[in-house]
């Protein structure tokens, strides 16, 4: 016979086992810790993310380059359906929360530049405090050769984060600098290291500005000779025969002298001509003229006239031609062939000793003062307007040269205002310094390898450079 008491005892007991396990189980829930909300605050030094929790958790960090995050896995830990949180700060893009597997929570802060950090909790109320700090340098220093050093600093700043490259060349090491032509001539564009490697160059930044079929804009002077001229005066570096720079505002006068003793100014040399202008071309410029059949053109060889054509004229290599339009047409009208003609030339009489010049501007630092001409050199919003990458060359005190470039447009690095620019290259020790071409054209060359980030994501055709080579090469 069945007893029913002792048919009851078993359920009962599996009853009472069902109802310790759920109570254990509430428990455990109830103990285990839970991120409730996320809170932030930013200041120039840091930014802090908070993460609420009802009890302080266990956590371990990592940290990744590629791409940049610190990450910080907390086992145990619950999320309150918090996905992400969204950061307006140089710095720090994002915040988010996911679960990698089952029983563990990771917080993943995104980040845009290099940082320190700090990880720890506070209780009453309980929290996990991340703090992101932004005051951050890293500055690597590498001689390459005795005389030749190359400096990459990383830091961050109020504006956000910035990255520039130096290299500090000293003369006297036997190291020069010296212009090189894109393709060897005027016209027409080439990215910076084909050129540096014709050149034989140990390295190379961008120069000048220029247009879109490579005329440079501003004064170029190569070997002695004048290869391309400013609209305005404008600074530009000059290099004299024993290697001494000097940087300043220069102005091109030009004319030719007819065989009645008449002359007629030249408006410009190596670059398309404009109604009633006279421009003078040279074998730095392109095998042809390149200009229309509303002109005159007078090809002239050792002081002759030795041909005349409407347009297009091939450039003899040991001469030069004249294309003329409307007024200065008419001014050369007499000219034929075998009539002699003088051509004068000067940029003032320190500058016509220099071998080599380069223009663009605006002037930065000089006298050791900070010494901005935009406004006097009439740059525009282009060049001056905003943060944006920057390429510069300095000259201190105690003969060594400064060549710089600041990456921009990027969220490693916000790139510089001219002012900004020059502050820095007065930080560096520059007694004398100018602005070169930036935005796209920013690009530094060392050892045959790109070492910035050129804000094109690849390299910009440019049409002119300033190598750094061995003074053997350049003699």
């Amino acid at each position: 016979m069945f007893n029913r008491p002792g048919l009851k005892r078993p359920l009962l007991t599996a009853c009472i086992f069902l109802v310790v396990l759920l109570l254990q189980g509430a428990a455990w829930a109830a103990s285990e810790p839970v991120v409730s909300k996320i809170r932030l605050s930013q200041d120039a030094e840091k930014v802090r993310i908070v993460f609420d929790v009802s009890d302080l958790p266990e956590y371990k960090i990592m940290t990744l380059e590629n791409p940049l995050r610190l990450v910080i896995d907390m086992p145990g830990v619950a999320n309150k359906g918090i996905a992400q949180y969204r950061v307006n700060d140089p710095t720090v893009a994002r915040v988010r929360l996911a679960a990698p597997e089952p029983g563990k929570l990771r917080a993943v802060v995104d980040l845009k530049t290099p940082y320190l950090y700090k990880v720890f909790t506070l209780k009453d109320p309980n929290r996990l405090v991340v703090d992101i700090i932004k005051d951050y340098e890293q500055k690597q220093v590498e001689e390459l050769a005795p005389g030749l050093t190359y400096t990459s600093w990383l830091r961050n700043q109020a504006s956000g984060p910035l990255w520039a490259h130096i290299l500090e060349v000293d003369p006297q090491a036997g190291f020069a600098v010296q212009p090189v032509l894109s393709n060897g001539v005027i016209k027409g564009l080439e990215p910076l290291l084909p050129m540096a490697e014709r050149a034989g160059a140990i390295a190379a930044v961008n120069g000048s500005y220029f247009g879109p079929d490579g005329t440079i804009i501003g004064l170029l002077k190569i070997d002695g000779e004048i290869a391309s001229t400013p609209a305005l005066p404008r600074t530009a570096l000059g290099i004299m025969p024993d290697g001494r720079m000097l940087i300043d505002q220069v102005e091109y006068e030009g004319q030719v002298e007819l065989p009645d003793d008449r002359t007629v100014t030249i408006h410009g040399v190596n670059r398309p001509r404009g109604e009633n202008e006279l421009v003078l071309y040279n074998g730095l410029y392109a095998p042809a003229t390149g200009s229309n059949n509303f002109g005159r053109e007078y090809v002239v060889v050792n002081g002759k006239v030795t041909a005349v054509n409407t347009g297009n004229s091939p450039i003899p290599p040991a001469g030069f031609v004249l294309s003329a339009h409307g007024a200065a047409a008419g001014l050369l009208a007499g000219l034929s062939i075998g009539d002699g003609v003088r051509l004068q030339q000067t940029l003032g009489p320190e500058w016509d000793k220099t071998r080599h010049a380069l223009g663009a501007g605006p002037m930065l630092v000089k006298n050791n003062s900070v010494f901005l001409t935009t406004k006097i050199e009439e740059f525009g919003s282009d060049v001056a307007g905003g943060r944006a990458p920057r390429t510069a060359l300095g000259l201190k005190a105690d003969g060594k040269i400064l060549v710089v470039v600041v990456d921009g447009r990027q969220e490693l690095s916000t790139g510089m205002t001219l002012l900004e620019l020059a502050l820095f290259m007065q930080e560096l020790g520059a007694q004398e310094a100018m602005n070169l071409d930036g935005g796209g054209s920013s690009e530094m060359v060392l050892n045959g390898k790109i070492i910035n980030r050129p804000s094109d994501r690849r390299e910009r055709r440019v049409g002119d450079a300033l190598a750094i080579i061995s003074s053997r090469v350049a003699n």
